[in-house]
C-alpha cells in the first residue's frame, strides 16, 4: 500500500473516501481513493438474499391448427409447477378469443406452447400486436416457430420460423450467453435429446443468441454451422424469448430444461434483466477456459471454476496484459455479486504490476449498488454518477448475473447495463484517456465476492487486437504459409519453415479475417466437417472467413465452432492446415502477429 495513506484499507472501491488525501496525478486531477468506513472490517454488511419476484400472471396458449405435439400437456403441467414455485399464475387456453386488448392486459407474458398453423384471426392479431407494443412479453416454445407463417409481425417476434427437422437425437448445445437467466445455470455445452429444428432464416442479426447447436454433433442440421436454437430480443416495445427445445414429453421433467424455461419466462415477464441486443464481432479475452494473457497485480486473487472468475481477498486487480487498447472499442463482460459486494472494471491505464496504476491513470466503472451516487454501480467512480433511475430499472439483484458494455469512442465513455445506457462521460483530463491503455477487473478485499464471465472486446478504428501484420507461428515453430506463394482461389494453406516471405506475411485488420497476398484465410465451401481444407480465397465477408483467437492459443472459426489445425501427428514442411474439432493440442495453438 502507499505510505501516504493513513488508512491501510484504502483503495479502489470502498464505501467511503479515505480521510487521508489521495496522491495527486499529472494535470492536477486527483485520483479517487477508496476505504472502508471507520471501525469496519473490509465489509460487515450482511449479504442480501435475492428478492422474490412479485406475483404475476402469464397466459399459456397452445392452440394447434396443424401438427399437435403430445408433449403439450406435459408442458402445461411443468409451467404450472414452475409458477407455483416462483410466484406466477398460469392461465391456460386454446381459445383464440382470449386475445383481446382487455384480457391480455392482465398478463406479464404470453407463452406460445408448441402452437402450430394459423391460430389467430386479424382482430386477435391486432390485439396481440398492441399488447407487445405496450411492453408485453412473449415466450415461444418449440413449435411456436411453426406458427402464423403469413403474419409478418409474428415472424419478427418469434425471430425465425420452422424449415424442417431430422429425427429425434442427442446433440451438443453450445451456450453462448451465460448471463441470461435462461442459460446462466448451464455450462459451456449442454447435451440434450430432442427434435432439433432447422429455421428458414438465421436470427443472429436481430436477436441475442443464447444457445446454438453444434451441427457436427448430430445429423440433419442445415444451417451451415451457425445454428441458433434459443434467443431473446426486444421487439417493437416488448420482449421476445424463444427456445427450440421441448418436443419430447421428457423435456418437461428435465431440471435443466425446466430452469431454461423459467428464465425465459421471467425475462419475458420483466422479472429479470438481460442484454438482448444482437451481438457480433467480439473477440474473447476470457472465455472460461483459462487466463492466458492475464496477470494479477497486488494482493488477493481470482479463482477459476465453471468458466467463472471469482474474486477473493485483495486489494488487487487482474488485468489483461497481453494487449493495450489504443483506439475506439467496446468491452463487454458479465458479472454477479453474491451480496453487498464491491468490485469494478478498470480501463485506460498503462501496463504495470502496481494496481495503483489503474487508479492514478485510468477510470473505474463501479460495481457496488449501495455506495454513494458517484461511487455506485454504473458510475465512473469519483467522476460521474450513473443515471440512477435507469440503473435501478436495469440492475439485477445479488445472486443474478448482469452484463456491462463499456463503449469507448474518442474520449467519450458510455456504460450500458443489461442493454440500457446508464452513464455517458467525456474525459477532459489530459493526463488520462479511456482509449489508451489496458483493462482489468478488481478483487476488492476479504468478504467481497464478485464473479465474472465472458469478457470480450470489439474494436472499431484505432488499433485492432494484436499487431497488424506478421507471421502466424504454429507447432514445431513453423509458419502458416500459402503453398508456393500462389494467389489463386483454393490455394492450400500449409505449415512451412518460417522464412519471412510474402506467403507467410499475414495481416489482421480487426474485422475477424486473416489476410495474405490480398486474399483471406478461408474454410473450403464453408464446411464444418473435421478435415475440411483451409485455403486462400477472395475475401467475401462470409462466416467461412471469420476467425476468433482464443485465450488458450487456439483460433476458432465461429461458424463451425471448430479450430485451425495442422494435420496429423508429425508436422513437417508442407503439412496441410485444415478444420478440426477443438482440443487445444500443440497443432492447434498459434502465435499471432
Amino acid at each position: 500500500m502507499r505510505t501516504t495513506l493513513t488508512n491501510a484499507g484504502c483503495w479502489l472501491a470502498g464505501a467511503l473516501l479515505c480521510v487521508a488525501a489521495a496522491p495527486a496525478v499529472a494535470g492536477g486531477a486527483q485520483a479517487p481513493v477508496r476505504a472502508e468506513a471507520p471501525g469496519e472490517s473490509a465489509r460487515t454488511a450482511v449479504r442480501a438474499a435475492a428478492a422474490t419476484d412479485p406475483a404475476y400472471k402469464i397466459l399459456a396458449f397452445s392452440k394447434t391448427a396443424g401438427f399437435r405435439h403430445g408433449s403439450i400437456d406435459d408442458g402445461l403441467a411443468a409451467l404450472r409447477e414452475l409458477g407455483g414455485a416462483h410466484n406466477f399464475t398460469v392461465d391456460a387456453t386454446e381459445n383464440s378469443a382470449a386475445f383481446t386488448t382487455a384480457n391480455l392486459a392482465q398478463y406479464k407474458a404470453v407463452v406460445f406452447l408448441s402452437t402450430t398453423g394459423d391460430v389467430l384471426n386479424g382482430t386477435q392479431q391486432t390485439a396481440f400486436e398492441q399488447y407487445i407494443r405496450g411492453g408485453g412479453g412473449y415466450a415461444g416454445i418449440h413449435a411456436a416457430a411453426d406458427t402464423e407463417y403469413d403474419w409478418p409481425f409474428y415472424a419478427g417476434l418469434a425471430g425465425a420460423l420452422f424449415h424442417s427437422h431430422p429425427h429425434n437425437q442427442t446433440a451438443t448445445v453450445r451456450v453462448e450467453d451465460r448471463a441470461h437467466d435462461a442459460t446462466a445455470h448451464l455450462g459451456a455445452t449442454w447435451q440434450r435429446f430432442d427434435e432439433w429444428y432447422n429455421y428458414r432464416t438465421n436470427p443472429r442479426t436481430t436477436a441475442r443468441v443464447l444457445a446454438s447447436l453444434d451441427e457436427s454433433s448430430y445429423s440433419g442440421g442445415n444451417m451451415s454451422g451457425d445454428h441458433p436454437i434459443s434467443w431473446c430480443k426486444g421487439y417493437e416495445g416488448g420482449r421476445a424469448f424463444y427456445t427450440g427445445g421441448g418436443h419430447t414429453d421428457e423435456s418437461y421433467t428435465e431440471p435443466a430444461f425446466r430452469r431454461h424455461l423459467l428464465g425465459g419466462i421471467r425475462w419475458a415477464a420483466g422479472m429479470t434483466e438481460a442484454d438482448c441486443r444482437p451481438e457480433t464481432g467480439y473477440t474473447p479475452l476470457f472465455d472460461g477456459t483459462g487466463t492466458t494473457g492475464w496477470k494479477q497485480a497486488g494482493p488477493g486473487s481470482f479463482t477459476l471454476a465453471d468458466g467463472t472468475l471469482t474474486s477473493q481477498g485483495g486489494l488487487g486487480m487482474l488485468w489483461y496484459s497481453a494487449q493495450e487498447f489504443t483506439g475506439d472499442y467496446a468491452l463487454k463482460l458479465d458479472w454477479r455479486m453474491d451480496g453487498d459486494d464491491n468490485s469494478g472494471i478498470m480501463v485506460g491505464f498503462p501496463a504495470s504490476d502496481d494496481p495503483w496504476s489503474a487508479v492514478d491513470n485510468g477510470y473505474e466503472i463501479q460495481i457496488d449498488a449501495t455506495d454513494s451516487a458517484d461511487r455506485t454501480t454504473g458510475s465512473v467512480y469519483g467522476f460521474k454518477s450513473a443515471d440512477l433511475a435507469v440503473r435501478d430499472a436495469a440492475l439485477n439483484p445479488p445472486g443474478e448475473w448482469n452484463t456491462y458494455e463499456i463503449r469507448v469512442t474518442g474520449e467519450r465513455l458510455e456504460v450500458f447495463l443489461n442493454g440500457r445506457k446508464v452513464n455517458d462521460f467525456t474525459n477532459t483530463d489530459p493526463a488520462r484517456s479511456p482509449r489508451q491503455g489496458h483493462i482489468g477487473i478488481q478483487n476488492h478485499g476479504d468478504g467481497d465476492q464478485v464473479s465474472f464471465r465472458n469478457i470480450r472486446v470489439r474494436t472499431s478504428g484505432g488499433t485492432p487486437p494484436g499487431p497488424r501484420t506478421g507471421e502466424i507461428r504454429g507447432v514445431s515453430s513453423k509458419c502458416a504459409d500459402v503453398a508456393g506463394g500462389a494467389t489463386g482461389d483454393g490455394t492450400q494453406i500449409q505449415l512451412w519453415t518460417c522464412n519471412g516471405g510474402a506467403a507467410q506475411k499475414w495481416s489482421l485488420p480487426g474485422d475477424g479475417t486473416f489476410r495474405a497476398l490480398n486474399k483471406c484465410l478461408d474454410v473450403s465451401g464453408g464446411g464444418t466437417a473435421d478435415g475440411t481444407k483451409i485455403q486462400l480465397w477472395t475475401c467475401n465477408g462470409t462466416g467461412a472467413q471469420q476467425w476468433q483467437p482464443q485465450p488458450d492459443g487456439t483460433v476458432r472459426n465461429p461458424r463451425s465452432g471448430k479450430c485451425l489445425d495442422a494435420e496429423g501427428a508429425t508436422w513437417n514442411d508442407g503439412t496441410r492446415l485444415h478444420l478440426w474439432s477443438c482440443h487445444t493440442g500443440p497443432n492447434q495453438r498459434w502465435t499471432l502477429p
